[in-house]
């Protein structure tokens, strides 16, 4: 029987603790009320809506990774959840630009 745990599987020796997750939430929150900071400084929408997207990539990013446990398993699933990422970033990029006329087809 190995003593090492399986790649996909979490150990309790890797779990944050209590503090560290208060402190994880504060950063999230500080990310969100930047973003609604952000929303009434009347900056041009390009501008406006390329931040609060950025803004929002990284609030998942730190979801996925810590809530999520994502940053104990295995490299393969990170991958995957950030390539799901970029290609939902692209995919709104696109219609973005398409849409506002950005774009000729």
């Amino acid at each position: 029987m190995s003593s090492h745990a399986p790649a996909s599987v979490a150990t309790e020796d890797h779990h944050p603790g209590a503090g560290e997750y208060i402190r994880i939430a504060v950063v999230l929150s500080a990310i969100t009320a930047a973003e609604v900071g952000i929303y009434y400084l009347g900056l041009p929408h390009q501008v406006l809506t390329t931040i609060l997207i950025v803004l929002s990539a990284v609030k998942f990013s730190i979801v996925v990774m810590w809530y999520m446990h994502l940053r104990f398993d295995n490299r393969l699933f990170t991958g995957m959840f950030l390539s799901g990422l970029g290609m939902a970033t692209f995919t709104i990029v696109v219609f973005i630009a398409l849409f506002h006329g950005l774009v000729q087809l």
